[in-house]
């Protein structure tokens, strides 16, 4: 059995898209044969659950300490032949390393990392230079990784779709949203990388043109309210009252609004995967995104793509979207079809590879 540390501090607490990518790829790698799995969290004080080993130190002690040299953690994991770093931070270890990188927004962008965030990035830049590996999740990454940690040590292994919870309604609007009828839906945190002035700017376009369509935006307040509440008093009065806001949603609710939407809107300036662009396809809403980031990968020929600051081109997308029932159709067949190219059987099959190749 090859023995691997491996970090589930992300699914501890509020899950997020890397919470959930983490979760996911343990669940797939514990069907895998020959793994012995010894997951870890980094924490003086979070709950652990059954089986799982701690690192006994307050994260942002150990993000201070391991930016330097520091004594190996071997201890407290277990001794094993593999350590996975599963979100951007990997602790010091004699074993092989290997660690998690998403999107490299917070280190291009500084400016919009909060501390910790930026002691991580110290951490990443550590680890990397004393030899750890990292697995990426789209080929966009890998280029950057490689240029801005300057290592050749970099894979992309695509991650699965978000699984379908069948269970979840889907037929009746959750109370609490307003009445829609056609509407466009943003989904995530509202925070710089995801652009959503752009987006409004362009609906403002596309509702001089449509006398219903709404904008739904739906997700947690972060570091770009004060830019969106500023977008959308530049609209029209009338085209501003169409803009819905319902800050966090429920799994039901966000299902009910990804079933429901004319189209998902996913103008980011940088992705890693894009869990609700593979979301959207598998319950047949098309897909109208920006072309940064790993996006082009993950939606395929499955969505209407622009520059991430172009308004016009994204307006003209959003227009044909919302008015072309051809082009929504034919979408919708794409999108189908995209999402059957992503399983988490293969990406804990590759994972598991690169485990081996460590360990040798």
């Amino acid at each position: 059995m090859l023995r691997v540390a491996i970090d589930v501090g992300p699914t501890h607490g509020r899950r997020t898209g890397i919470g959930n990518a983490v979760a996911w790829t343990v669940d797939a790698l514990a069907e895998r044969d020959g793994l012995d799995l010894q997951r870890y969290v980094t924490s003086a004080r979070a709950r652990r659950r059954p089986s799982q080993r701690r690192i006994p130190m307050p994260a942002a002690l150990a993000l201070r300490a391991w930016t330097h040299r520091s004594f190996p953690m071997d201890r407290w994991l277990g001794h094993p032949d593999v350590v996975h770093g599963t979100n951007y931070v990997v602790p010091p270890t004699r074993c092989p390393r290997m660690v998690s990188v998403y999107d490299c927004w917070f280190l291009e962008h500084p400016e919009d990392a909060e501390p910790d965030v930026l002691r991580a990035a110290a951490v990443l830049r550590r680890s990397v230079a004393d030899g750890a590996h990292v697995v990426t999740s789209s080929d966009a990454t890998t280029r950057r990784v490689q240029a801005l940690l300057d290592t050749e040590r970099v894979r992309t292994v695509l991650l699965g779709p978000p699984p379908a919870d069948e269970a979840l309604p889907v037929t009746d609007r959750p109370s609490g949203l307003p009445e829609l009828s056609v509407f466009l839906l943003a989904l995530g945190t509202i925070e710089r990388r995801k652009n959503l002035p752009t987006l409004v700017d362009a609906f403002g376009r596309v509702a001089r043109e449509h006398a219903t369509v709404r904008l739904v935006i739906a997700g947690a307040a972060g570091n770009d309210i004060a830019a969106v509440d500023r977008a959308i008093a530049r609209l029209a009065p009338e085209a501003a009252e169409r803009v819905v806001r319902t800050g966090i949603v429920d799994a039901a609710t966000k299902r009910w609004l990804l079933t429901n939407a004319r189209a998902l809107v996913y103008p980011s300036l940088d992705e890693g995967f894009g869990f609700p662009i593979l979301e959207a396809q598998s319950v047949g809403t098309p897909v109208v995104a920006s072309t940064a980031g790993s996006i082009p990968q993950i939606a395929g020929a499955a969505a209407l793509l622009s520059p991430a600051r172009d308004i016009e081109a994204l307006a003209a997308n959003l227009f044909w979207i919302v008015n072309n029932d051809e082009m929504h159709a034919k979408l919708v067949r794409r999108g189908t079809a995209n999402v059957a190219r992503f399983s988490w059987a293969s990406t804990a099959e590759q994972y598991q590879a690169m485990y081996e190749e460590l360990a040798k």
